[in-house]
């Protein structure tokens, strides 16, 4: 086995972010506006075919905050543009080939994917600058090789290269200090030019992902970061797309089917900025502020509402710059690519699942037949490589949205899921510290929080009862206390999306589809229509989840 030392590039410390380094999105100052005759269609969870999908009238949709006011936003018609490769399909391997991308937030769950499929489908893809946040050049490697090299995920691509993988991953990834909360992204100046001059795909993956996280942290990742690295992009002389990780939830609390449409007109962004920052050191109030101000615009959270901020930010700035914004719903573990079931850290719904596996929690706070928009992580993936490769060719400069979601397409029903988690967990339970499997009940659902509080203590009760003496001890009763409170504040933070009323329209996605070759469709599938919930639930996702996530922790093996 080779050794190399790693060669990041030297950069500059990064300087604190201020409020000063606002002064690019002075022109993004827009206010709220009614829009007549919105659009209010039917829900249905029945599965739609791809034949049948098509692109319906909704040229505004309502966004419905707390107060009983409506506030509607309009949003904005999208102009198709395609483009079939010469040898058909998109020609997405093609594009791969030799390009140099810029990407932020590599080291997460999703970028991490990325880089991964793209190294392995297109080895012959120029370079990846990865920005990194670190003290300096050496601890950005460090970052790179123990966050992205040396994970498991990247196991085929070992396999591929064998003694030769460190020598290719370091051909291909250069780490470079920076952060998006700063003006160039927290490049120094010298460097700066060098990748403005050489990068042809810039992908922000960065995000604050924190449903309740403090507002100026939130909207410093989520709305000033996608205002940083726009200005950055603006001087890139050979730039040929600006892709955007963005979240289906960013359509706020809306109705019915919800269109890929990005917003027209909405909120003053500015404002809302210089509110966050002025009122720093507010503390625990900086969290309240954050959902007050997403609920009063309508919007379920402070991670929704400054990823939403920030999709408006883009499209103010964009200028000549080609867009393309890729809205996940909730993003799971990887159905097949490279290998199924790959995850890394909680995501959504995955503390309910440990929570009902590990036997604390047997009911849950959710609308029964109320759907829940699943998606892998590699469909995700391969859907923005498409869109990629379709866009980053274009003639003429646009922005395109895509939903990359299964509400419309494949819903997945909570009813349903909760019996599929019973079905797992019954054959393959947990087992406690002693070696004893742990039985769980079928999850019981609930659509009132008081019904669901007192099936919390009661649960904790006869958890009481089943002591010797009836009793619990002191430590035990206020773990059990504590386990309560847990569960009924993400109860709190998750009803949102649990009660969620909105439909992701995929039709963009599926237009993609049908332009894509038959070996494109092979290699790079993103046919939510194609998941078998049964089976990516109780054979992929909660194994992966068990595996990749608990590591064998004690009530997982």
């Amino acid at each position: 086995m080779e050794t190399l030392t790693l060669k990041p590039f030297s950069v500059m410390p990064s300087i604190k972010c201020g409020w000063r380094s606002l002064s690019t999105l002075s022109k993004v100052s827009m206010r709220v506006v009614a829009c007549s005759g919105a659009l209010k269609p039917s829900i249905s969870t029945e599965r739609v075919s791809s034949s049948s999908v098509v692109v319906r009238a909704a040229e505004s949709v309502v966004l419905a905050p707390p107060n009983g006011k409506s506030d509607e936003i309009a949003v904005k018609s999208l102009v198709p543009y395609v483009d079939m490769d010469e040898d058909g399909g998109i020609g997405i391997v093609k594009f791969l080939r030799g390009k140099v991308f810029f990407i932020t937030g590599a080291t997460g769950f999703l970028g991490k994917v990325l880089i991964e499929k793209i190294l392995r489908t297109a080895p012959d893809v120029g370079k990846i600058y990865v920005l990194i946040k670190a003290k300096d050049e050496e601890a950005a490697a460090e970052r790179l090789k123990n966050d992205i090299i040396n994970t498991q995920l990247f196991k085929c691509l070992r396999q591929i290269h064998g003694k030769y993988y460190m020598s290719f991953m370091m051909s291909k990834l250069i780490p470079v200090v920076g952060n998006v909360c700063e003006s160039d992204v927290g490049l120094h100046v010298d460097f700066s030019h060098l990748i403005a001059n050489d990068v042809d795909v810039i992908v922000n993956s960065a995000a604050n992902t924190t449903f309740d996280e403090r507002y100026d942290v939130a909207i410093d990742i989520n709305t000033k970061g996608p205002s940083n690295l726009m200005e950055f992009a603006k001087k890139c002389s050979k730039l040929k797309l600006f892709l955007q990780i963005s979240t289906a939830y960013v359509n706020g609390q809306r109705q019915g089917r919800i269109m890929e449409k990005p917003f027209c007109k909405e909120l003053d962004v500015e404002s809302e900025m210089k509110l966050a920052f002025e009122d720093n050191g507010m503390g625990q109030n900086m969290k309240e502020l954050g959902l007050q101000r997403a609920k009063r615009y309508g919007w379920q959270d402070t991670y929704v509402f400054t990823k939403a901020m920030g999709e408006m930010v883009i499209d103010e700035m964009r200028g000549e710059v080609p867009v393309a914004i890729i809205r996940p719903s909730v993003i799971e573990s990887t159905f097949k690519d490279p290998f199924p079931g790959w995850m890394e850290g909680n995501r959504m719904m995955d503390p309910i699942v440990l929570y009902y596996g590990k036997g604390q929690l047997t009911g849950f706070l959710v609308d029964p037949n109320g759907v829940i928009d699943v998606v892998p992580a590699d469909m995700v993936v391969n859907a923005t490589l498409a869109a990629m490769a379709r866009h980053g060719r274009a003639p003429r400069p646009s922005m395109n949205i895509y939903h990359v979601a299964s509400s419309v397409a494949n819903p997945l029903v909570f009813h349903r899921l909760a019996d599929l988690l019973h079905q797992h967990y019954d054959s393959s339970p947990c087992l406690d510290v002693d070696g004893t499997p742990i039985r769980v009940p079928s999850m019981k659902l609930f659509d009132s929080v008081d019904d669901f509080s007192n099936h919390l203590w009661q649960d904790a009760a006869r958890r009481c009862a089943s002591t010797p003496d009836g009793k619990l001890s002191k430590k035990l009763e206020a773990i059990c206390k504590k386990t309560v409170e847990q569960l009924k504040h993400l109860a709190d933070i998750y009803q949102p999306y649990t009660f969620f009323n909105g439909r992701f329209d995929n039709s963009n996605v599926q237009g993609l589809m049908e332009i894509m070759s038959e070996e494109e469709k092979r290699e790079f599938g993103f046919d939510v229509e194609s998941i078998d919930w049964k089976d990516y639930i109780t054979n992929v996702h909660i194994p992966g989840l068990r595996r990749h996530v608990m590591k064998g922790k004690r009530g997982f093996n």
